[in-house]
């Protein structure tokens, strides 16, 4: 039960390490930190009132004994000693009563000044933690943006890599497409499929069409013998577009022609 409570510990810490943000951490601690400081100015302001009560009740009762010994002056001039009696003994009361009130008097107002010095102090540090906090905000932000440029730059994104994914995708498909259309020309050509946006093609005019063409070669073959020395030029055949056979014939009537001079002389000569 350890080992599975401290399994999911460590997830959910890896979890919230994931969430957080700092930028965000920072910024909730700040405005902790102001309510804070919220709640200690505003105890200053109670002790402050609680002290200004005090010193109000303090007036009223130094005016009041003040009352009460006038009064007792009065009664002992007219001859009436219980009456000043009686005003001298409600002056002791009061008097009693300010010596109270003001020591708590002193005690509220050397709370006033801790909580005064505490809230000053407090107010420099939360404006010492103000300055640092947008610092490391700028600091983070900056090395954010950084970070994702070179992870752009090296293709590790997950941004630009599903990029690189996609142009992947769109190159294969692309090279695919085009050995596609490669093999359909090719059995086209040779006949293999029917082209059925026009006219089936004739197997003899295809036959005469290869012919043609390689009598072409042959044709041109010969006239780049004939250039370089190698044969005579086909001249004739080439406009023509006929093979060459005058070669073969000369040949025969070179035979033909020691007969014929001979059947002439015979008759002549007699040998």
């Amino acid at each position: 039960m350890k080992r599975l409570s401290m399994i999911f510990k460590s997830k959910a810490n890896r979890a919230l390490d994931k969430m957080e943000d700092p930028r965000e951490t920072l910024d909730y601690s700040y405005q902790r930190q102001l309510e804070l400081l919220q709640k200690v100015r505003r105890g200053v302001a109670d002790v402050a009132t609680s002290r200004k009560r005090v010193e109000l009740q303090i007036t009223g009762l130094e005016k009041q004994a003040q009352r009460y010994e006038e009064q007792g002056r009065k009664a002992l001039s007219v001859g009436r000693e219980d009456l000043a009696r009686e005003a001298l003994q409600r002056r002791s009361n009061l008097q009693t009563q300010m010596a109270d009130l003001k020591v708590q008097h002193d005690n509220l107002q050397a709370e006033e000044e801790k909580l005064t010095t505490a809230s000053q102090r407090l107010q420099s540090k939360v404006d010492s933690f103000r300055t640092k906090k947008e610092t490391i905000k700028a600091t983070y932000t900056a090395a954010e943006a950084q970070t994702r440029i070179n992870e752009a730059f090296s293709g590790i994104s997950e941004e630009m890599g599903d990029v690189g994914l996609a142009i992947q995708r769109a190159e294969d498909k692309t090279a695919s497409m085009q050995a596609r259309a490669g093999a359909i020309d090719e059995l086209l050509a040779s006949g293999a499929l029917d082209d059925y946006s026009g006219t089936k093609a004739d197997d003899i005019q295809a036959e005469l069409d290869r012919m043609g063409g390689g009598m072409d070669v042959e044709l041109e073959l010969a006239r780049m013998k004939s250039e370089l020395g190698q044969g005579p030029a086909p001249q004739g055949a080439i406009e023509q577009g006929q093979p060459q056979q005058q070669p073969q014939q000369a040949p025969q009537q070179a035979q033909q022609q020691p007969g014929q001079t001979q059947q002439l002389r015979q008759p002549g000569e007699g040998a």
